[in-house]
């Protein structure tokens, strides 16, 4: 798709440029007075929790922004792999895929070694994420990605929508009420800043509040929660522009390091005109924030034609600029409980750049932060429902910190090698004028980078290690690395990962051994035994009364055989539900030749095995197929009935 020709608008790109206009935000209406969950923040972490929070008619939430409306320029712009399947269980990447630039190719300029003073390209490389997930890397305007975010919340069940022009005063914890999950022991004090009913009081009453309102939280300060880490001491702008250049690859995700006027890091933007560059500039004093400076636009344009000599630069519109500093920060708590009270339930929680904040090249903040909250909302609404044992929050800070910190030391390196000239602790003789550098941290880095790789450690939430070598391919704790396989229903290819949707519910995936299912003796047939009938079987433990059979834990089957039919199937496998009875007739799949999940994921064709898949996609466990006892016991540590 080609947008922005005749100038930068912001809005739904499925609306030709001459006749899009920015959605306007929503009338004013007064804050509930009693809620669930209270998100403080409308960036990636607040509107992907609402997203996922939305989706839960039994659950009141209500998220507040202290600016006038969505955001419409600017601000990150890569999306990772990792993010795409994430807006895939929001049934929203098809979209995203649509109209975002794919990354196919890096490019790296260095200086001449026949003219110094003017930049040549080295080398292209293929992105060294390609293959780690069916989804490209994608660049598009992080306020498109709100938007999609905002429509998937006005649609669903509960048409949640944000109450923006709200700034938050206070925030109060109740001690004497957090063990108490009935009650509401957070007090959220606003303001409107609203033009009509400026200054405006209102408080709200919740069970648990999540900051999701950015690097200056107000929510964190309000529970006490430090950031810790480096200060900031180099200066970066970024600016969106449609540019007219000769350069040759402005549409190429490109490292461009000059001898002495800085390094400019290039990324394409969605549309085929628009163009991202960040521009190296100098260093910050002692406490000099990047804000003091007395920069613009022009100036950075005018940095930028200087690092990318020969080649022009002419500026068109800039649609959006900023200057920021690079500091690595990790906030000390991610909820409100003190270190040390393992036993204690958290009632408030921050996320995203609430409490890891960092340099922004590349949406790294976005694709840390967006996970944050798929982290943590089906938690929440797992613990609200009364479906899991409230203990399963204390699961957010151990899993999530752990990333941030692997995000900072990451950007910490990346910071550096972009950079050509010296940062906090080196000298000049240390400064890179070198891309190779970047190009060995991007390939070591990738699983990284596009977010594939990030895995939670062991823990009563993440078991079954002694099994993985049952499925090598499925490493436990990360997320479920999707492949296709072929419905028996209709014979249709299907990728098994979209099949973990962002709705709440655990997956269990039967991998059958080399007998045939209809085979009464096979792992497989046990299997759907144990799971239809036995008492102690968790689909009937945990599935309440009167709702369907995959209401909780949705039971889905891959076999070997080639020759199989639907109607031989059990019918647990393709279950009756709904008010009417209705069959469903997409749990049952099949390899081919060309759709080859065992082969593709190390999956023992002899044994087969149990992979359960934990609502936010992350693999929670591998199982032989008759470790029934083991199967119950997982989900009875932590399941509530």
């Amino acid at each position: 798709m080609q947008y922005h020709l005749n100038g930068f608008k912001p809005g739904n790109y499925q609306i030709p440029d001459a006749a899009r206009e920015p959605a306007p935000p929503p009338p004013m209406v007064d804050l509930p007075k009693e809620v669930d969950v209270l998100i403080v923040g409308c960036g990636p972490a607040g509107l992907a929790l609402a997203r996922q929070l939305a989706d839960f008619a039994d659950i009141r939430t209500c998220i507040v922004e202290q600016k006038s409306g969505p955001m419409l320029f600017g601000q990150a712009d890569g999306i990772s792999c990792r993010t795409m399947e994430i807006m895939e269980a929001f049934n929203s990447s098809e979209l995203l895929v649509k109209e975002a630039y794919q990354l196919h190719q890096n490019a790296f300029w260095e200086p001449d070694a026949q003219n110094p003073q003017q930049i040549k390209r080295t080398h292209r490389v293929a992105d060294a994420r390609l293959g780690l997930s069916e989804f490209t890397h994608g660049v598009v305007n992080q306020a498109r990605l709100h938007d999609i975010l905002l429509d998937g919340m006005a649609h669903s069940v509960t048409h949640l929508v944000p109450h923006y022009n709200r700034r938050l005063l206070e925030l109060v914890v109740d001690r004497n009420l957090t063990q108490d999950l009935r009650a509401h022991p957070i007090t959220a004090t606003f303001e409107r800043n609203d033009a009509s009913q400026s200054s405006k009081v209102e408080t709200v009453k919740a069970r648990y509040v999540v900051g999701c309102d950015g690097a200056r939280s107000t929510v964190r300060k309000s529970l006490g929660i430090e950031l810790q880490g480096d200060s900031a001491n180099k200066a970066w702008g970024v600016m969106d522009v449609l540019p007219v250049t000769n350069f040759p690859d402005i549409r190429v995700k490109s490292f461009i390091q000059s001898k002495d006027n800085g390094a400019v890091m290039l990324v394409p933007r969605e549309g085929g005109y628009l163009v991202r560059l960040y521009v190296e500039l100098d260093l910050l004093g002692k406490d000099q924030r990047a804000s003091q400076l007395d920069l613009h636009a022009d100036d950075l344009i005018a940095k930028a034609r200087q690092i990318m000599n020969p080649y022009q630069l002419e500026v068109k519109e800039v649609a959006w600029w900023s200057i920021y500093e690079v500091g690595q920060r990790v906030a000390e708590r991610f909820d409100d409980t003190p270190a040390g009270s393992e036993d204690l339930i958290p009632r408030a929680f921050v996320a995203g750049d609430a409490c890891h904040t960092h340099s922004p090249k590349g949406g790294w903040g976005l694709n840390t932060s967006l996970p944050d909250t798929f982290n943590l909302g089906w938690k929440l609404a797992a613990v609200l429902q009364g479906r899991s044992q409230p203990k399963l929050l204390q699961t957010y800070e151990a899993e999530r910190r752990k990333v941030a910190f692997m995000l900072i030391d990451a950007d910490r390196e990346m910071s550096a090698l972009v950079a050509t000239r010296p940062g906090a602790g080196r000298d000049a003789s240390s400064a890179k004028i070198s891309t190779a550098d970047i190009e060995k941290f991007i390939a070591r880095q990738n699983g990284f980078i596009a977010g594939t790789s990030i895995g939670y450690d062991e823990s009563w939430l993440c078991t079954g290690h002694e099994h993985q070598a049952l499925a090598s391919g499925f490493p436990i704790g990360q997320r479920f690395h999707s492949a296709q396989a072929v419905r028996v229903a209709d014979g249709r290819p299907v990728q098994l990962g979209h099949l973990n949707k962002a709705d709440g519910r655990w997956r269990i995936f039967l991998f059958g051994d080399a007998k045939s299912p209809l085979d009464a003796s096979s792992g497989s047939a046990r299997l759907i035994g144990f799971l239809a009938g036995a008492d102690t079987s968790p689909v009937k433990r945990y599935t309440p009364a009167g709702t369907d059979v995959d209401s909780v834990i949705d039971v889905c089957a891959v076999f070997q055989q080639r020759d199989l039919a639907i109607e031989d199937l059990p019918d647990f496998l393709w279950p009756a539900k709904g008010k009417y009875g209705l069959r469903d007739y997409e749990k049952v799949f099949q390899t081919t030749e060309a759709h080859d999940i065992f082969e593709q994921r190390g999956i023992d064709r002899s044994k087969g095995c149990i992979v359960v898949v934990r609502p936010d996609q992350h693999i929670a466990s591998i199982l032989p197929l008759d470790a029934h006892a083991e199967l119950s016991r997982f989900f009875d540590g932590f399941m509530l009935g």
